[in-house]
């Protein structure tokens, strides 16, 4: 059913219901809004209709908002024209002849809050939530929010939820004057809003048009005051490049100064200009990728049904496995752990029981919902309770010769149809359950560290992997409130490969004379939670060796082999774990750039290169004296696009299954930035033909050191630049084949 709006009328009363109906959530789609118009205007004309409840269908929300895939076809042009909904809200909805009412149960979020707001009374379950949330989309508010919120809850409130996009539950919108009047249940909702909508009919109760209303604006120069002082939040909180946040602000601050038509007017300025930005592009794009991460062509579409994942057993307490564990037990599935003795199996106990009291501590866990999660863990140094899994989460070291005998045993105690499953990094996963004959079952669930809060699981199939156990894995991950990304079986998987020449050309530009604290500094301006270095800390310098060591194995004609790692390693420099790398670290894990304690070494990395390059020690010069004056930009291009490169190898092999999922990915697990979208959405706003350029043009400087292939534009990005395709869309367009999922 197309979406819509329909009503009735209750010839004895009067009041007529109208529905918004898009399921599940009734998303505002320019089908329904052109049905809400033409309804409107009918009930409005009607003698016989004395005053107006619009309602949401179903039982999940009034609406939560416009529908966001019509949204990117707006931003495209290929979508359909909307109407001038504030218009039509003003006309027919808040200065109608008949008055409204919004009958609010669920969500009433972004256009649903704005609709509701128009209405001249707003009735709410206690379980409801309002918001405008449209910041976290890269636009502002379109529908008239920007002028009716802060006069119905005060600009400072109205700034604050606008500008963090946390919603308020009913009561608190009560309490601030969002909502008129709060129900305890579903069925008291509409006799509610029935017996106030005609008290506003009959006249004992005053209609509320919430654009003519000024006592909670103030004084210009008040409300000028009360922007200014979200404008240095907005500049303190917001990266650079994110203009829309400003100027929702410059929205709102016209309205309370000049009034509602000019701020109307206003709005509509700012949202048609935003919504153009390559800002909110990205940040719709992550919304809606995040959601088609769990539909993978073949596996989900395939008429399978996914079994339930009652218990899971996990072999290793350490960080990794007590945090998985952790974030099973949270969701209600029952864990075996098992460690190598007592004393380990102990302290992984100790550490899922530390991980479920930091959210005691914090408030957000009672202690009962605590003493039930540790119910469900129980604990073994054997293969004891083994023989319930639905699932086996190995979490040990990474050495394959362990994890092969691990896995042999397991096809022996384990139950025919248990998903036998690794948390490896690294090893290929085919060469995990080398020594089984139940490779058809063996899978790769790759967390990232925290495992309880890192929001990304990367599964790794094989060609051998079933499709049921693809789907089962697939459900397991989002019933633990993760986004499962499925990818293919490679080197580093997805997210590792695309990233490994993230580091290493931080390293080159380090051993060619650039300070490795600006490197840190302009990627952290950039959009990334911290710069190349600064990770390298965090995630062990040995950890970057080894792994380092197999790209460099695997992939020889495309990586740089510093030697900056080693050197760091061998000088016991091993980042946060001995609290001295590339920075050093104080007790509460508070670095500062290491100085003068890492001078030595890094003179003998970029010593090391000269060695190398001795043949061409001209040349080698030249790229020093244009390096040393790269700009901050330059730094940008140089660290971030060789990852867009192998980004761009990922999707042409068929490493995942959408573009999309790759973005996904690297903004969960790596922290992306969301705002510029993911390595192939920023390629693609870009242009394929430009990235391609910058790096043949980097290709070309460093060819003559015989560094050119780290930069050399892939078959695939040149092939998608020459047909001016888009990267996101070249398998298809250009008929490359999807040999792997």
């Amino acid at each position: 059913m197309a979406p819509s709006t329909y009503y009735s009328i209750d010839s004895q009363s009067g009041v007529a219901l109208l529905y918004l109906s898009n399921p599940p959530v009734n998303a505002l789609h320019p089908s329904l809004l052109s049905s809400f118009a033409e309804n409107m205007a009918l009930l409005q004309a009607d003698a016989s209709v004395k005053a107006i409840i619009i309602t949401g269908d179903g039982h999940s929300a009034f609406s939560a908002g416009f529908d966001i895939p019509q949204f990117v076809k707006t931003q495209s042009g290929s979508g359909a024209k909307l109407p001038d909904v504030n218009a039509m809200l003003t006309a027919l909805v808040e200065n109608g002849p008949k008055p409204t009412v919004a009958a609010i149960k669920g969500s009433a979020l972004g256009g649903g809050c704005e609709v509701a707001m128009a209405t001249n009374a707003r009735v709410a379950t206690v379980k409801s939530v309002l918001g405008l949330p449209e910041l976290q989309l890269g636009i502002i508010p379109g529908f008239g929010g920007t002028q009716r919120l802060p006069r119905l809850v005060g600009i400072q409130k109205a700034m604050e939820m606008m500008l963090t996009s946390k919603p308020l539950k009913a009561v608190e919108a009560k309490n601030r004057g969002l909502v008129d009047v709060v129900v305890a249940n579903d069925d008291d909702l509409l006799p509610a809003a029935k017996q106030l909508a005609l008290a506003m009919a009959n006249g004992t109760t005053p209609r509320t048009c919430a654009l003519s209303k000024t006592d909670k604006i103030g004084p210009p120069m008040a409300a000028r005051a009360m922007v200014q002082l979200g404008r240095m939040q907005v500049a303190k909180n917001t990266p650079p490049g994110m203009k829309h946040p400003s100027m929702c602000l410059d929205a709102i601050l016209v309205g309370a100064t000049e009034g509602p038509e000019a701020g109307i007017k206003k709005e509509a300025e700012v949202f048609a200009e935003v919504v153009q930005h390559d800002v909110s592009k990205s940040l719709v794009h992550v919304f809606l990728s995040q959601r088609l991460t769990s539909k993978i062509r073949g596996v989900t579409d395939s008429g399978l049904r996914p079994r339930p994942m009652k218990c899971v057993a996990i072999i290793g307490g350490g960080l990794m496995g007590s945090g998985i564990a952790t974030a099973c037990v949270l969701n209600g599935i029952d864990v075996v752990l098992k460690e190598v003795n007592q004393k380990f199996l102990e302290g992984g106990m100790q550490r899922v029981a530390a991980n479920l009291m930091s959210s005691v501590k914090k408030g957000r866990m009672t202690k009962e919902k605590y003493e039930q999660c540790m119910s469900r863990l129980k604990g073994t140094i054997t293969y004891e309770g083994f023989d319930r899994a639905d699932m086996v989460i190995e979490a040990a070291l990474e050495d394959i010769g362990l994890k092969q005998k691990i896995f042999a045993e397991l096809e022996q105690v384990c139950r025919k149809d248990c998903i036998l499953s690794t948390n490896t990094s690294t090893i290929d996963i085919n060469v995990v359950g080398a020594k089984t004959n139940a490779i058809n079952r063996i899978i790769g669930n790759h967390f990232f560290s925290p495992a309880h809060i890192m929001k990304l699981l990367e599964i790794i199939k094989t060609d051998s992997t079933d499709k049921q156990v693809i789907l089962d894995t697939i459900a397991f991950g989002k019933a633990i409130k993760k986004v499962p990304v499925v990818v293919g079986n490679c080197t580093g998987f997805a997210v590792n490969r695309v990233f490994f020449p993230y580091t290493m050309a931080a390293c080159l530009l380090v051993d060619l004379g650039v300070d490795p604290y600006r490197i840190d500094k302009v990627i952290k301006a950039f959009g990334m939670p911290m710069g190349p270095l600064r990770l390298a800390d965090l995630v062990g310098i040995e950890v970057g060796v080894h792994v380092g060591g197999q790209f460099v194995q695997n992939f020889s004609d495309r990586t740089y082999a510093s030697e900056l790692m080693h050197r760091m390693r061998d000088g016991d420099r091993l980042g946060e774990k001995n609290k001295k790398g590339f920075y050093n670290y104080d007790a509460k894990r508070r670095a500062t750039p290491a100085g003068r304690d890492v001078e030595a070494i890094l003179a003998a990395s970029g010593a090391a290169l000269d060695a190398k390059a001795a043949n061409t020690a001209a040349q080698l010069r030249q790229i020093k004296q244009k390096v040393r004056s790269f700009s901050d930009k330059d730094i940008v291009d140089f660290i971030m696009l060789p990852v867009v490169n192998e980004s761009s190898r990922v999707v042409a092999e068929g490493i995942v299954d959408k573009a999309s999922d790759l973005d996904i990915a690297s903004v969960l697990s790596m922290g992306f930035p969301p705002y510029r979208g993911g390595p192939i959405k920023m390629a693609d706003l870009r242009g394929a033909a430009s990235v391609r350029d910058r790096l043949a043009s980097f290709a070309a400087m460093f060819t003559p050191v015989g560094l050119g292939g780290f930069f050399e534009p892939c078959d695939y990005l040149q092939s998608c630049a020459r047909a001016g395709v888009t990267l996101a869309d070249g398998r298809s367009a250009l008929g490359t084949q999807m040999a792997r999922l």
